[in-house]
């Protein structure tokens, strides 16, 4: 049986090649998963009002803070599961 670990390594290779490109809010919540699974809390300053994208993904990733990496690689795996499925 695969360990979690396994299953959070083979969705980050799903989510590369899914058939349909996730929405943004999508795609912020796998980068800010992804992130907390590998690096934990969110770490650094937030970027200031003209960096939008790293604005969006600091706060995206602000908002895992807490969750433990087996909480967070389970929650990565189960959203590329349910984007798979489209």
């Amino acid at each position: 049986m695969a360990t979690l670990k396994d299953k959070f390594t083979a969705a980050s290779k799903d989510a590369l090649k899914l058939a349909r490109e996730p929405n943004n809010d999508d795609k912020l919540l796998l980068y800010s998963l992804y992130k907390q699974s590998t690096e934990g809390d969110v770490k650094g300053g937030r970027p200031g009002m003209l960096d939008l994208v790293g604005r969006a993904k600091y706060d995206a990733w602000a908002k895992q803070k807490g969750k433990t990496t087996d909480a967070a690689m389970q929650a990565y795996v189960d959203c590329v599961a349910r984007l798979k499925k489209g």
